[in-house]
Protein backbone atom coordinates (compact mmCIF):
# COMPACT_ATOMS: atom_id res chain seq x y z
CA UNK A 1 0.00 0.00 0.00
CA UNK A 2 1.31 3.56 -0.92
CA UNK A 3 1.54 6.27 1.90
CA UNK A 4 0.18 9.54 1.39
CA UNK A 5 2.86 11.80 -0.37
CA UNK A 6 4.53 13.16 2.80
CA UNK A 7 6.10 17.52 1.92
CA UNK A 8 8.98 17.53 3.85
CA UNK A 9 9.33 20.93 5.91
CA UNK A 10 12.57 22.40 4.32
CA UNK A 11 11.05 21.56 0.47
CA UNK A 12 7.24 21.99 1.32
CA UNK A 13 5.53 25.80 0.01
CA UNK A 14 4.66 28.30 1.93
CA UNK A 15 0.95 27.95 3.18
CA UNK A 16 -1.66 30.26 0.76
CA UNK A 17 -3.78 32.30 3.17
CA UNK A 18 -7.63 31.14 2.24
CA UNK A 19 -9.90 34.26 0.78
CA UNK A 20 -12.70 35.80 1.93
CA UNK A 21 -14.97 33.46 -0.49
CA UNK A 22 -14.18 30.58 0.80
CA UNK A 23 -15.49 31.01 4.30
CA UNK A 24 -18.12 28.87 4.90
CA UNK A 25 -20.79 28.89 8.28
CA UNK A 26 -20.55 26.40 11.08
CA UNK A 27 -22.88 23.70 10.94
CA UNK A 28 -26.11 24.42 13.16
CA UNK A 29 -29.67 23.51 13.57
CA UNK A 30 -32.35 21.24 14.25
CA UNK A 31 -31.99 19.55 10.47
CA UNK A 32 -28.11 19.22 10.63
CA UNK A 33 -28.95 17.63 14.30
CA UNK A 34 -31.40 15.48 12.39
CA UNK A 35 -29.62 14.49 9.63
CA UNK A 36 -26.20 13.61 12.26
CA UNK A 37 -28.67 11.49 14.35
CA UNK A 38 -29.62 8.58 11.33
CA UNK A 39 -26.07 8.97 10.49
CA UNK A 40 -25.00 7.82 13.70
CA UNK A 41 -28.14 5.21 14.04
CA UNK A 42 -27.75 3.73 10.79
CA UNK A 43 -23.83 3.13 10.81
CA UNK A 44 -23.82 5.15 7.85
CA UNK A 45 -20.35 6.55 6.91
CA UNK A 46 -20.90 9.98 4.39
CA UNK A 47 -18.23 11.20 1.95
CA UNK A 48 -19.29 14.99 3.50
CA UNK A 49 -17.32 14.14 6.83
CA UNK A 50 -14.67 11.41 5.72
CA UNK A 51 -14.04 14.17 2.99
CA UNK A 52 -13.94 17.48 5.32
CA UNK A 53 -16.43 18.79 2.79
CA UNK A 54 -16.82 22.48 3.44
CA UNK A 55 -20.62 22.36 2.55
CA UNK A 56 -21.86 20.21 5.37
CA UNK A 57 -23.36 22.51 7.38
CA UNK A 58 -25.05 24.21 4.09
CA UNK A 59 -26.18 20.45 2.67
CA UNK A 60 -26.88 18.84 6.22
CA UNK A 61 -28.66 21.83 7.14
CA UNK A 62 -31.20 20.97 4.72
CA UNK A 63 -31.57 17.74 5.20
CA UNK A 64 -29.93 15.95 2.61
CA UNK A 65 -26.14 14.09 2.70
CA UNK A 66 -23.92 11.81 0.65
CA UNK A 67 -23.92 8.50 1.63
CA UNK A 68 -20.88 6.54 1.13
CA UNK A 69 -21.02 2.94 0.95
CA UNK A 70 -18.46 0.30 0.89
CA UNK A 71 -16.76 1.35 4.54
CA UNK A 72 -14.65 4.39 4.99
CA UNK A 73 -10.65 3.07 4.23
CA UNK A 74 -10.08 3.18 0.52
CA UNK A 75 -7.48 0.83 -1.32
CA UNK A 76 -6.13 4.16 -2.85
CA UNK A 77 -3.78 6.63 -1.79
CA UNK A 78 -4.75 9.59 -3.86
CA UNK A 79 -2.73 13.25 -3.06
CA UNK A 80 -5.87 15.22 -2.16
CA UNK A 81 -8.42 13.10 -0.35
CA UNK A 82 -8.85 13.35 3.18
CA UNK A 83 -10.50 9.70 3.32
CA UNK A 84 -8.24 6.96 5.21
CA UNK A 85 -5.96 4.56 3.01
CA UNK A 86 -5.51 1.35 4.09
CA UNK A 87 -6.93 -2.64 4.61
CA UNK A 88 -10.18 -2.35 4.61
CA UNK A 89 -13.11 -4.22 6.28
CA UNK A 90 -14.86 -7.16 5.53
CA UNK A 91 -18.27 -6.04 2.77
CA UNK A 92 -21.23 -5.32 4.93
CA UNK A 93 -23.91 -7.29 3.13
CA UNK A 94 -26.50 -5.22 5.16
CA UNK A 95 -25.45 -1.64 3.89
CA UNK A 96 -27.69 -1.39 1.05
CA UNK A 97 -31.11 -1.36 3.01
CA UNK A 98 -29.48 0.50 5.46
CA UNK A 99 -29.04 2.98 3.28
CA UNK A 100 -32.18 2.80 1.90
CA UNK A 101 -33.87 3.27 5.26
CA UNK A 102 -31.90 6.15 5.95
CA UNK A 103 -32.92 7.88 2.68
CA UNK A 104 -36.47 7.00 3.73
CA UNK A 105 -36.17 8.58 6.81
CA UNK A 106 -35.04 11.74 5.83
CA UNK A 107 -37.51 11.80 2.97
CA UNK A 108 -34.63 12.49 0.35
CA UNK A 109 -36.07 13.30 -3.18
CA UNK A 110 -32.52 13.09 -4.75
CA UNK A 111 -29.74 10.79 -3.23
CA UNK A 112 -26.28 11.03 -4.06
CA UNK A 113 -24.25 7.88 -3.58
CA UNK A 114 -20.69 7.23 -3.57
CA UNK A 115 -17.90 4.66 -2.53
CA UNK A 116 -14.61 4.68 -1.52
CA UNK A 117 -11.95 2.41 -3.75
CA UNK A 118 -12.11 -1.33 -3.19
CA UNK A 119 -9.41 -2.75 -5.63
CA UNK A 120 -8.78 -5.89 -3.54
CA UNK A 121 -12.44 -7.19 -4.77
CA UNK A 122 -12.46 -8.95 -7.75
CA UNK A 123 -15.84 -7.28 -8.36
CA UNK A 124 -14.47 -3.96 -7.12
CA UNK A 125 -17.75 -3.07 -4.89
CA UNK A 126 -19.90 -3.63 -8.16
CA UNK A 127 -22.42 -5.89 -6.33
CA UNK A 128 -22.95 -3.91 -3.53
CA UNK A 129 -23.26 -0.82 -5.72
CA UNK A 130 -26.02 -2.87 -7.70
CA UNK A 131 -27.67 -3.75 -4.58
CA UNK A 132 -27.30 -0.11 -2.98
CA UNK A 133 -29.12 1.24 -6.24
CA UNK A 134 -31.65 -1.47 -6.02
CA UNK A 135 -32.60 -1.22 -2.10
CA UNK A 136 -33.09 2.62 -2.58
CA UNK A 137 -35.34 2.60 -5.67
CA UNK A 138 -37.42 0.21 -3.77
CA UNK A 139 -37.91 1.87 -0.52
CA UNK A 140 -37.65 5.23 -2.34
CA UNK A 141 -39.68 4.88 -5.61
CA UNK A 142 -40.30 8.48 -6.31
CA UNK A 143 -36.62 9.30 -5.06
CA UNK A 144 -33.66 10.16 -7.91
CA UNK A 145 -30.39 9.01 -7.60
CA UNK A 146 -26.53 9.79 -8.32
CA UNK A 147 -24.06 7.65 -8.37
CA UNK A 148 -20.85 8.77 -7.88
CA UNK A 149 -18.58 5.66 -8.68
CA UNK A 150 -14.53 4.21 -8.86
CA UNK A 151 -12.75 3.42 -12.47
CA UNK A 152 -13.18 -0.46 -11.21
CA UNK A 153 -9.51 -0.53 -12.13
CA UNK A 154 -10.74 -1.01 -16.00
CA UNK A 155 -12.69 -4.07 -15.44
CA UNK A 156 -15.89 -3.39 -17.40
CA UNK A 157 -18.18 -6.07 -16.29
CA UNK A 158 -18.05 -4.49 -13.16
CA UNK A 159 -19.16 -1.01 -14.59
CA UNK A 160 -21.99 -2.70 -16.02
CA UNK A 161 -23.72 -4.09 -12.94
CA UNK A 162 -23.90 -0.01 -12.24
CA UNK A 163 -25.13 0.79 -15.77
CA UNK A 164 -27.59 -2.00 -15.23
CA UNK A 165 -29.35 -0.92 -12.07
CA UNK A 166 -29.64 2.35 -14.28
CA UNK A 167 -29.51 5.53 -11.58
CA UNK A 168 -30.80 8.58 -12.64
CA UNK A 169 -27.08 9.97 -12.74
CA UNK A 170 -23.96 8.60 -13.09
CA UNK A 171 -20.94 10.20 -12.09
CA UNK A 172 -16.66 9.48 -11.99
CA UNK A 173 -14.63 12.53 -11.31
CA UNK A 174 -11.80 13.40 -13.99
CA UNK A 175 -10.16 15.17 -10.67
CA UNK A 176 -7.49 16.50 -12.43
CA UNK A 177 -5.80 17.29 -15.92
CA UNK A 178 -4.23 15.14 -17.94
CA UNK A 179 -0.48 16.16 -16.77
CA UNK A 180 -0.97 16.16 -12.97
CA UNK A 181 -2.83 12.70 -12.89
CA UNK A 182 -0.08 10.66 -11.83
CA UNK A 183 0.50 13.15 -8.81
CA UNK A 184 -2.74 13.75 -8.02
CA UNK A 185 -4.40 10.56 -8.35
CA UNK A 186 -1.57 7.84 -8.14
CA UNK A 187 -2.94 4.82 -8.99
CA UNK A 188 -5.56 5.98 -11.40
CA UNK A 189 -5.34 7.04 -15.14
CA UNK A 190 -6.46 9.88 -17.03
CA UNK A 191 -7.45 8.04 -20.25
CA UNK A 192 -9.11 4.79 -18.58
CA UNK A 193 -11.49 7.65 -16.25
CA UNK A 194 -12.37 9.18 -19.64
CA UNK A 195 -13.41 5.53 -20.75
CA UNK A 196 -15.35 5.08 -17.97
CA UNK A 197 -17.82 8.15 -19.19
CA UNK A 198 -17.51 6.85 -22.33
CA UNK A 199 -18.81 3.52 -21.99
CA UNK A 200 -21.45 5.04 -18.92
CA UNK A 201 -22.64 7.22 -22.17
CA UNK A 202 -22.92 4.49 -24.40
CA UNK A 203 -24.65 2.35 -21.92
CA UNK A 204 -27.61 5.23 -21.85
CA UNK A 205 -26.48 6.99 -18.58
CA UNK A 206 -26.46 10.88 -17.97
CA UNK A 207 -23.13 11.19 -17.49
CA UNK A 208 -20.99 13.67 -14.70
CA UNK A 209 -17.41 14.55 -13.36
CA UNK A 210 -15.71 16.79 -11.59
CA UNK A 211 -12.13 18.64 -11.70
CA UNK A 212 -10.46 20.22 -8.46
CA UNK A 213 -8.48 23.97 -9.64
CA UNK A 214 -5.73 25.12 -7.74
CA UNK A 215 -3.10 22.23 -7.46
CA UNK A 216 -1.07 23.79 -10.38
CA UNK A 217 -2.86 23.12 -13.70
CA UNK A 218 -2.97 25.94 -16.44
CA UNK A 219 -6.00 27.61 -17.79
CA UNK A 220 -5.45 25.58 -21.10
CA UNK A 221 -4.97 22.63 -19.52
CA UNK A 222 -8.44 22.57 -17.40
CA UNK A 223 -10.14 23.84 -20.58
CA UNK A 224 -8.54 21.20 -22.48
CA UNK A 225 -10.13 18.23 -19.62
CA UNK A 226 -13.55 19.75 -20.03
CA UNK A 227 -13.41 19.17 -24.00
CA UNK A 228 -12.00 15.70 -23.34
CA UNK A 229 -14.73 14.89 -20.69
CA UNK A 230 -17.46 16.62 -23.66
CA UNK A 231 -15.85 14.51 -26.57
CA UNK A 232 -16.47 11.50 -24.28
CA UNK A 233 -20.08 12.00 -23.58
CA UNK A 234 -19.89 13.92 -20.82
CA UNK A 235 -23.24 15.65 -19.46
CA UNK A 236 -22.13 17.71 -16.46
CA UNK A 237 -18.53 18.94 -15.11
CA UNK A 238 -18.23 20.49 -11.85
CA UNK A 239 -15.71 22.44 -10.97
CA UNK A 240 -14.33 23.62 -7.24
CA UNK A 241 -10.93 24.84 -5.54
CA UNK A 242 -8.94 21.50 -4.08
CA UNK A 243 -8.29 22.39 -0.49
CA UNK A 244 -5.39 20.86 1.48
CA UNK A 245 -7.16 18.40 4.29
CA UNK A 246 -3.77 17.94 6.16
CA UNK A 247 -0.76 18.82 5.56
CA UNK A 248 0.60 15.27 4.68
CA UNK A 249 -1.48 16.41 1.43
CA UNK A 250 -0.72 18.36 -1.83
CA UNK A 251 -0.55 22.16 -1.26
CA UNK A 252 -2.97 24.56 -2.33
CA UNK A 253 -0.95 26.46 -5.53
CA UNK A 254 -3.55 28.77 -5.58
CA UNK A 255 -6.74 29.73 -4.53
CA UNK A 256 -9.03 30.61 -7.97
CA UNK A 257 -11.17 33.95 -8.38
CA UNK A 258 -14.91 33.13 -8.52
CA UNK A 259 -14.34 34.86 -11.92
CA UNK A 260 -12.42 32.62 -13.43
CA UNK A 261 -14.69 29.85 -12.20
CA UNK A 262 -17.67 32.05 -13.68
CA UNK A 263 -15.58 32.21 -17.02
CA UNK A 264 -14.65 28.20 -17.50
CA UNK A 265 -18.53 27.80 -16.81
CA UNK A 266 -18.86 30.27 -20.07
CA UNK A 267 -16.65 27.90 -21.69
CA UNK A 268 -18.23 24.89 -20.71
CA UNK A 269 -21.66 25.86 -22.16
CA UNK A 270 -20.07 27.33 -25.02
CA UNK A 271 -18.01 23.83 -25.98
CA UNK A 272 -21.64 22.18 -25.68
CA UNK A 273 -21.70 20.44 -21.58
CA UNK A 274 -25.62 20.18 -20.98
CA UNK A 275 -24.57 21.75 -17.14
CA UNK A 276 -21.61 23.21 -15.87
CA UNK A 277 -21.29 23.84 -11.72
CA UNK A 278 -18.41 25.77 -11.12
CA UNK A 279 -17.53 27.85 -8.32
CA UNK A 280 -14.73 27.92 -5.13
CA UNK A 281 -16.88 25.87 -2.79
CA UNK A 282 -18.23 23.49 -5.31
CA UNK A 283 -17.90 19.67 -4.95
CA UNK A 284 -19.38 16.39 -6.74
CA UNK A 285 -22.59 16.29 -4.80
CA UNK A 286 -23.13 20.37 -4.30
CA UNK A 287 -26.56 21.05 -5.95
CA UNK A 288 -26.65 17.87 -7.15
CA UNK A 289 -30.59 17.27 -7.44
CA UNK A 290 -30.20 20.22 -10.37
CA UNK A 291 -28.02 18.64 -12.27
CA UNK A 292 -30.78 15.89 -13.94
CA UNK A 293 -31.91 18.52 -16.03
CA UNK A 294 -29.91 20.64 -18.55
CA UNK A 295 -28.38 23.76 -17.41
CA UNK A 296 -28.36 25.66 -20.87
CA UNK A 297 -29.98 29.03 -21.07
Amino acid sequence: MQELPVIAAETAAPRVKKPDWLRVKLPIGENYRQVRNLVDTHKLHTICESGNCPNMGECWGAGTATFMILGNICTRSCGFCAVATGRPEAVDWDEPQRVAEAIYLMKVKHAVITSVDRDELKDGGSIIWANTIKAVRALNPDTTMETLIPDFRGIWENLERVIEAAPEVVSHNLETVERMTKQVRIQAKYHRSLEVIRRLKQGGMRTKSGIMLGLGETKEEVVQAMQDLYDNGCDVVTLGQYLQPTPKHLPVVRFVHPDEFAELREIGYAMGLDYVEAGPLVRSSYHAEKHIFSGRK
